[in-house]
């Protein structure tokens, strides 16, 4: 059995300017937890595999496509391929989304 804690994976600053923090990543799967500070965004981007979103903690707003809602903590949001994506963070807390990609983007 493998076990990943979350807060003990050390993270990195991505290429859309947001701590991510590599969970898994096979052929078939990406799993990334993006943690957003108050006020952060990912930028309106789009990808060629169908992407969930898994909200861990705090709360926010998920585009897709031209659609915007506000999300929060267990919420799951779908994504198709290449379709428009956005996400930010409320102001006066953390928002920690957990980014599943199937395939794997390699």
């Amino acid at each position: 059995m493998k076990i990943i804690r979350m807060h003990e994976v050390e993270g990195k600053i991505n290429m859309r300017g947001v701590m991510a923090k590599e969970l898994i990543n096979h052929d078939t799967t990406r799993v990334m937890n993006l943690v957003l500070n108050p006020g952060d965004a990912v930028p309106e981007h789009e990808v060629p595999v169908d992407v969930f979103f898994y909200i861990v903690s705090g709360k926010g707003t998920i585009q897709i496509g031209d659609e915007k809602a506000v999300v929060k903590e267990t919420d799951i949001v779908l994504c198709p391929p290449n379709v428009k994506m956005a996400l930010w963070a409320d102001q006066g807390e953390i928002f920690s989304v957990l980014n599943v990609k199937t395939p794997n983007m390699k």
